[in-house]
């Protein structure tokens, strides 16, 4: 199924009026709305014996039909959509489960793995790793929460949000991991093969988003099960919400790893399965010479000396990768992913001597606005910024009048949101736009310390 028409491609690829996955407000609404098609709510059948539930969440949960039972590849994010999911995938048989699958320990796809389980007492397989990727990130939790409901835009209207890139908006929530259960067989080592209700499958070790990512490759119907490892979208290599460092090029020698085994069928974790040798081959092959190409480019900026937000500025994908849909960077971005990868492998110091002491943020608006001929001038060009629709400049002089005890502080927050939601109907990247507009409603209600902006 195609996100855009290669027209669309063609007006994306000759966009260069805004940074980053900026574009013209209509195109950016067109393309978001054209990724929803990914995970509209149905049953895909991946095989004979292989059926996947896309859009009852935001992942994916699959059902392999065995001679005696079915096993259940990952869960969802809780009992809601497990339920209706369940429902839709037992039309195609109601054999017992013998066994569950987790690709990895994110909530949106361990949460409802007791609808599934329900009274069959299954095995429940995950790598002995299990959970690195769920943890809290050492007492942050409140922080990526906050940061997490953010980027997914789970407090939006449903008047402002269109998606979460590669998953449907305004999911159920509330129940989210009430339906989880501890993994029961632990995976070790590389490669473990199985035979589960009469099917030969294959767990594969692969890391990539988590450290603990499992693959199912099940070689007789040649079906494999990626998790998170793909997905159609630009790989999450990181995650606005917060995320420790994810090794880049792990990802992209799993997933290479992947294209080996020339899959019939690629199911990924989110957005729906992509069917037929050469294109679930190409992509995956694609999708791992993507991730390649940034961190060397990313290496190449670093060995020249220069600092992160310039490489961001630079780095882009090859113009043949650029033109594949399952790459827009619809989720993750590459400018993140470069900043991302500059401070996972040498911290966060740029190597320019200017930015080992910087001044205090109020220090730093002092001065502009002296530079600017004072705080009357500084709020005059903020206001000038806005109005030309120049709203990252505007956003960047808010901050720094409201470090100013005698800006107008009133009017300060005003143009903030007003730049915030400017940017974000220019945005096709999902987590951007939900960011920014979460942001915006919540300096805009007084949910947010207008202090620290």
């Amino acid at each position: 199924m195609k996100q855009l028409s290669l027209f669309m491609m063609g007006v994306l690829l000759s966009t260069r009026l805004f940074a980053g996955t900026q574009v013209e407000p209509d195109l950016a609404l067109q393309m978001l709305n054209g990724q929803n098609k990914l995970f509209a709510k149905q049953v895909v059948q991946v095989s004979d014996n292989v059926f996947t539930a896309v859009g009852y969440h935001g992942a994916n949960v699959s059902m392999i039909v065995g001679t005696d039972g079915v096993i259940i590849v990952d869960t969802l994010m809780g009992p809601t959509g497990a339920e209706n999911a369940f429902k839709a995938l037992r039309e195609h048989s109601d054999k017992p489960v013998k066994a569950i699958i987790y690709t990895h320990s994110h909530g949106d796809h361990t949460g409802g793995a007791k609808v599934f389980a329900g009274d069959d007492n299954p095995d429940i397989y995950a790598l002995d790793n299990f959970g690195l990727a769920a943890n809290n990130a050492g007492g942050l939790g409140k922080i990526l929460g906050q940061r997490g409901v953010r980027q997914f835009g789970r407090m939006l209207p449903q008047s402002e949000i269109i998606n979460r890139g590669l998953a449907p908006a305004n999911t159920v929530d509330t129940d989210r991991g009430k339906g989880y259960m501890k993994p029961t067989v632990s995976v070790v080592g590389e490669k473990t093969s199985v035979n589960i209700a009469g099917v030969d499958l294959e767990l594969l070790a692969l890391p990539g988003e988590t450290d603990d990512a499992l693959t199912v490759w099940l070689p007789n119907e040649r079906v494999l099960l990626a998790g998170d490892n793909f997905y159609q979208a630009f790989p999450n290599l990181y995650a606005i919400r917060g995320t420790a460092y994810r090794n880049v090029l792990n990802w992209s020698d799993s997933v290479a790893k992947m294209a080996e085994y020339k899959p019939a069928a690629l199911v990924g974790g989110h957005t729906t399965p992509i069917l037929g040798q050469e294109q679930a081959t190409a992509a995956l092959q694609n999708y791992s010479d993507a991730i390649r190409s940034v961190y060397d480019q990313t290496v190449v900026g670093i060995n020249q000396g220069k600092g992160p937000e310039l490489i961001a500025q630079e780095v882009s994908l090859p113009k043949h990768l650029q033109e594949q849909p399952y790459l827009t960077e619809f989720y993750g971005t590459v400018p993140h992913a470069v900043r991302a990868i500059y401070a996972g492998l040498i911290g966060w110091f740029d190597g320019n001597p200017s930015t080992l002491n910087p001044h205090h943020p109020s220090k730093a608006a002092l001065n502009m606005a002296k530079l600017a001929g004072g705080t009357k001038k500084l709020t005059e060009s903020m206001v000038s910024a806005l109005k030309q629709q120049d709203y990252q400049w505007a956003l960047e002089l808010a901050d720094h009048l409201n470090w100013l005890e005698k800006a107008d502080h009133k009017l300060a927050l005003e143009t903030k949101i007003k730049a915030l939601r400017g940017l974000a109907q220019r945005e096709y990247n999902a987590p951007n736009r939900n960011y920014y507009l979460s942001y915006a409603n919540e300096l805009e209600s007084g949910k947010l310390d207008a202090k620290w902006f």
